[in-house]
């Protein structure tokens, strides 16, 4: 992505130096950010109160079999994991591809094989754990990728981003511009990668459980699927917390996927994005308002 020269200007230097800082980061080994991220993490849960409330009910809600000591680890975990993730964004900013290739693992290729055996166009549809950022890594060490993006509101931030991106996608496209150039981006061997989770409110959403919660959960993956004529595989990025490496896992597509009925294709989607949250349910997104959107619109889950 090219360089604006005026990302120069003095009131950005501030912001340059904490990127600076940022980039040591990238070269300490990977224990010490892990236990930085576990003070960081505790640091969030006892001064930010707005964020562990989001976990807190999120947890609540899917996993409410757990005891109160269950789910206050299970609180506390995902926002060491969180915290631990941000500081390691630095390794896709400032480590070579090479390197992080020596330091991914990906299982679940052979799904992906089969299906371009057969010529089917392929959408990979990347679940929202803290680690997502390093699924586009792996797959663009083997496949030419693209997908689309939302900008960040910090001009620096958002070139940091999208140059690291365009290192894996061949191109990437912005939410705002639709989902049309998406389809038209499909043909053989060139796989779509899209985010599938995220409560956008009704627009282009249905209801359907999520860990057994109502969720509003969007149509296009099935809508991209049908005109694009493809397959959709569920797909999840984690940490492995004894090994150091980071794991890439790619699900067999949905089965039957699309079909005509909206909320079946949402069960459907759902279902195999819990399957892979449940791997390693503490690395998932819980920060995420999931359930913002209910059936009933006086229920507001996030009001403290």
């Amino acid at each position: 992505m090219p360089f604006d020269k005026a990302l120069l200007h003095p009131r950005y230097w501030l912001t340059w130096l904490g990127i600076g800082l940022f980039a040591l980061l990238a070269f300490v080994p990977w224990p010490v950010r892990y236990q930085l991220g576990r003070f960081g993490g505790y640091i969030i849960y006892k001064r930010n109160p707005k964020r562990r409330h989001i976990v807190q009910t999120n947890v609540a809600l899917s996993f409410p079999h757990q005891t109160p000591e269950q789910r206050e680890r299970m609180v506390l975990s995902p926002l060491h994991d969180s915290a631990h993730a941000l500081l390691s964004y630095s390794l896709l900013f400032f480590r070579s591809r090479a390197w992080l290739y020596q330091h991914i693992d990906i299982q679940g290729r052979e799904h992906i094989e089969v299906l371009l055996a057969q010529h089917k166009n392929i959408m990979l549809l990347l679940g929202h754990s803290v680690w997502l950022e390093f699924a586009p890594v792996a797959l663009g060490a083997f496949y030419p990728i693209y997908g689309s993006y939302q900008p960040f509101k910090n001009p620096i931030i958002n070139w940091l981003v999208a140059r690291s991106r365009l290192q894996d996608a061949e191109f990437i496209v912005a939410r705002e511009e639709g989902m049309l150039k998406l389809v038209r981006g499909f043909q053989h061997g060139r796989l779509l990668v899209f985010l599938p989770d995220e409560d956008h409110g009704l627009k282009a959403s249905v209801f359907a459980p999520f860990f057994n919660v109502p969720k509003a959960t969007l149509t296009t993956p099935a809508r991209l699927a049908k005109l694009g004529e493809a397959a959709a595989l569920p797909m999840m990025a984690f940490f492995n917390n004894q090994t150091g490496r980071f794991e890439v896992i790619i699900s067999p597509a949905l089965q039957p996927y699309p079909v005509k009925q909206d909320e079946q294709n949402a069960i459907t989607l759902n279902q195999g994005l819990e399957k892979l949250i449940k791997i390693q349910p503490s690395q998932y997104m819980w920060l995420l308002k999931l359930f913002r959107t209910q059936p009933d619109p006086n229920v507001h889950l996030y009001k403290t």
